[in-house]
């Protein structure tokens, strides 16, 4: 059936402009996208897959590309861009506030991970030599190519990316959310006339519980735990989700201690030059004051000692200083521990949940410390991602990306029956003419 569906999608239509699909296809990981007109080929992302092995997008030979978009700072995006700049000087475009934060986490990457990665920190430094920082709203070319970014809502200074050429416009999402947070707007959706859109699909399958109702039921819970006399963990990814923990403590009156630590602090200190980005700079730098910032050993001892709450990498809890906070939280009862990210299926995150037993002074042990998940994502929903596409209008060519486990598949068929549109979930590799 998929297969039918998927070879009724592949048809092509006119010559002004082709999108090939490099990788993200089908899967969640190195997304990555090519657009091409007469004169022009550009690059829309070049991220990596971290899976048992690095994973790569299809190769794309410098010479043939004459600019790259870099979307947002996350690593499944942005993390391959270096490549281009190992014998080549390609111009990379996007906000100043995506550069300062890929900056930050491609570093780390290439510090920590222990995969074999084919480029060193000086192709970062040369990737970064050849950025262009380009603001929201305010359109740019490149050759022939006339682009645009839009605010994406996902993470600070993210950006969904309008392509122009020969009077057809395409849209790419890249990942965008529609509903507003503490930390940021939702996306713009003041498209205008869309002639195609690829579009992100991670949560086709689900949606989301409403974001007011979530903060609330965390608050609750965060002060039953610390009225009780207990120390709260919340594992968080360093950009974005720290910064939206601490923006609702703070929006919340939250009168206890705040701990905040790893990458985070880094993460703060990056956004506090870059406030534009942010839904309310105010309540952001209210809540960066509002935090104590961990400066060494003693400072994570005392934090564990203290009713409190502690933000801190990593947010399934693979790595980072979370793991220090888990030897000792999860000993007592009166504690507790708050995901509130995704947790990949067998991290120990989400090992956590599912048995809540956890690897504790090298042994795999019961956690004692009360222990819950809250959905504070930053994608869309399944019904944020049909109404983008009713947004948009009836007009249009849709492609679906960035989605694992049949969801490219199960959200292309529901836009189709719908909608009635051409719907495309492509495979890797797939080239369509617009």
């Amino acid at each position: 059936m998929l297969e039918k569906f998927h070879k009724k999608m592949v048809v092509l239509i006119s010559s002004e402009m082709s999108v090939k699909f490099l990788g993200g296809a089908g899967e969640v990981g190195r997304s990555a996208i090519a657009i091409k007109s007469e004169k022009t080929q550009i690059l829309v992302d070049y991220g990596v897959m971290m899976d048992h092995q690095l994973g790569f997008p299809m190769h794309v030979p410098p010479n043939d590309v004459d600019g790259i978009i870099l979307t947002h700072c996350h690593l499944d995006h942005c993390g391959a861009i270096p490549l281009f700049h190992i014998r080549s000087q390609k111009p990379v475009y996007g906000t100043g506030l995506s550069f300062a934060l890929s900056r930050l986490l491609i570093t780390d990457f290439i510090h920590l991970t222990g995969y074999y990665l084919p480029y060193e920190y000086i192709d970062l430094q040369t990737m970064m030599s050849c950025a262009v920082e380009v603001d929201y709203r305010v359109p740019f070319s490149i050759g022939d190519l006339k682009v645009e970014l839009l605010e994406s809502g996902h993470i600070p200074g993210g950006s969904q990316v309008i392509v122009e050429v020969a009077g057809k416009r395409v849209l790419y999402t890249s990942d965008f959310n529609t509903v507003g947070t503490r930390l940021l707007k939702a996306a713009d959706q003041a498209y205008g006339k869309i002639d195609a859109i690829i579009m992100e699909s991670t949560y086709a399958d689900a949606d989301h519980e409403e974001r007011g109702a979530v903060e609330n039921k965390f608050m609750e819970k965060v002060n039953e735990a610390v009225e009780r006399g207990g120390t709260v963990l919340v594992p968080a990814f360093s950009v974005g989700r720290s910064q939206e923990i601490l923006c609702i403590l703070a929006a919340n009156g939250f009168k206890y201690p705040v701990t905040v630590d790893g990458m985070a602090k880094d993460t703060n200190e990056i956004l506090t030059k870059y406030p534009q980005y942010l839904s309310d700079s105010k309540l952001f730098m209210d809540a960066v004051h509002m935090a104590n910032w961990v400066r060494g050993w003693r400072d994570r001892r005392l934090a564990t000692k203290k009713p409190g709450v502690i933000v801190s990498p990593a947010g399934m809890l693979k790595g980072g200083n979370a793991l220090f906070y888990m030897n000792s939280i999860a000993r007592k009862s009166e504690n507790a521990v708050f995901l509130v990210s995704y947790q990949v299926p067998d991290s120990p995150g989400n090992k956590l949940l599912e048995s809540k037993r956890f690897l504790i002074g090298g042994k795999m042990k019961e956690v004692k410390a009360e222990v819950e998940q809250f959905d504070f994502t930053s994608h869309c929903g399944k019904t944020q991602l049909i109404e983008t596409v009713r947004k948009i209008g009836t007009d249009v060519r849709v492609f679906v990306m960035h989605g694992a486990e049949g969801n490219c598949q199960r959200l292309a068929k529901d836009i189709e029956a719908e909608f009635g549109l051409e719907v495309a979930a492509p495979r890797t590799g797939d080239t369509f003419e617009l």
